[in-house]
């Protein structure tokens, strides 16, 4: 049976309580996900001469589903 809407907010206040009794660096540690950016992740640092030079090597290099290229 699927949990109401009143009973999943109860659930989900339960667990920041829980969560809030964490210390702060296992709280740190663990909320946040570390995921590989293909292309970002490559190099440890890129410097661009403009932000027009920087949007384009965006759009020639990043793949679409990460979120870099212009909206239309």
């Amino acid at each position: 049976m699927k949990p109401t809407e009143q009973e999943t907010q109860k659930l989900f206040r339960e667990q920041c309580r829980r969560q809030m009794d964490r210390p702060l660096a296992a709280r740190i540690k663990y909320g946040f996900c570390r995921t590989y950016k293909p292309v970002l992740d490559d190099a440890p640092w890129r410097a661009f001469n403009s932000m027009a030079e920087y949007r384009a090597w965006c759009e020639a290099n990043l793949p679409d589903y990460l979120g870099f290229k212009r909206a239309p």
